[in-house]
């Protein structure tokens, strides 16, 4: 006796469309040919993205299209004419920063994803390859925002397999090496600098799954082992104190459940008292700082929407002028000068893509 075959079991849920095939033919009707969405409508590049101020202050730059390609264009901060300072028509440019008053971009090569660095005038003057390495692909580890002239970066130039820091000058494009990175099993990553710019962090991978903080007292000295954590377990650096070299925040999730912010002793791996913040539903990773000022600023974290916790008058203040002035959209500072006077910032929410906007704090009366 043959089975007759049975349909699948009903799905979950509602799997039908919102509206009707009658109600979607009417809705298209409606709007007519010329409100169609094309596949270019989805792709197209955006016509500004990525603003980023000079370190002044008095000039912002952000990405832009020429020829269908993401390049650099530069803008006075108080005028409203911008120009284009680089012209690639083979890959967009990947990412970029500002350098005293040059600005330094990642680009690869008809998308072989070995990203070189390049470095220009402000005005579009001087291109210069910075690491002209065939097949060596570099990423940024710090811009050193307070030493003149001088980054540092990783590159796969001595084994395409692993990543070492590099203190290049882009001036000069004088490359100094900071550290090896010779063993393909126990690969090291996760390079840090402290406040003077010197690279005295670093994490290494064994087993696949289990990572050990690395410490040195300077860059002369060999690295050294903090603590070890699986995969159950994660203690991510973020900075060094301002007043204390051989202590370190970091987001942790050590003998928690959740991530907190806290500060470790480097000689011993052990933390320092209670927690700065701990939230007890979500994990906290982010915590901001004043460089200038070289204080703690605030605290990010995620709930049903992005929560900011202040640890400083001066910033909850900015953020409230903002707030007032910018209504209930999400408020991002994406960049801001040495002097901590002029901002951008970037306004989003679910519902709008938001926009840019500059930002001048005038002292107060």
């Amino acid at each position: 006796m043959n089975k007759k075959k049975t349909d699948n079991p009903a799905l979950p849920g509602d799997i039908a469309l919102p509206s009707s095939k009658t109600e979607i033919a009417s809705l298209c009707k409606n709007l007519g040919e010329s409100q169609k969405y094309t596949v270019e409508d989805f792709f197209r590049l955006p016509k500004k993205s990525r603003y980023l101020l000079s370190p002044d202050g008095n000039y912002f730059a952000y990405l832009g299209p020429f020829k269908r390609r993401l390049n650099i264009f530069v803008q006075k901060s108080n005028g409203k004419r911008s120009r284009r300072i680089t012209e690639v028509t083979d890959r967009d440019i990947a990412w970029f920063f500002w350098k005293d008053n040059r600005i330094v971009f990642a680009k690869d090569d008809g998308g072989d994803e070995n990203f070189h660095l390049y470095s220009v005038d402000r005005d579009g003057n001087n291109l210069q390859d910075l690491t002209p390495f065939a097949g060596v692909r570099i990423d940024l580890i710090d811009d050193l925002e307070d030493i003149e002239n001088e980054i540092i970066i990783s590159m796969n130039k001595n084994n395409p397999q692993l990543f070492e820091p590099y203190r290049l000058n882009i001036s000069t494009g004088d490359i100094h090496q900071l550290a090896e990175n010779p063993n393909p099993v126990e690969p090291l990553d996760g390079w840090m600098t402290d406040h003077e710019g010197k690279l005295r962090i670093a994490n290494k991978i064994f087993g696949g799954t289990n990572t050990t903080l690395l410490y040195r007292p300077t860059e002369d000295e060999p690295f050294r082992a903090v603590l070890t954590t699986d995969f159950r377990e994660n203690v991510s650096p973020l900075f060094f104190d301002f007043e204390n070299e051989h202590q370190l925040y970091v987001a942790s999730n050590r003998g928690r459940d959740r991530s907190v912010i806290t500060k470790i002793d480097l000689l011993t791996g052990e933390e320092i008292g209670e927690p700065l913040f701990a939230h007890p539903e979500v994990d906290v990773t982010h915590l901001g700082f004043s460089r200038k000022r070289r204080k703690l600023s605030s605290i990010v974290y995620t709930t049903d929407k992005r929560q900011v916790h202040f640890l400083d008058e001066d910033t909850r203040q900015i953020f409230k002028r903002l707030e007032q002035d910018l209504g209930n959209y999400e408020i991002v500072i994406t960049a801001m000068n040495k002097d901590e006077d002029k901002f951008m910032v970037r306004t989003y929410s679910d519902r709008s893509m938001g926009a840019y906007y500059f930002l001048i704090k005038r002292p107060i009366p």
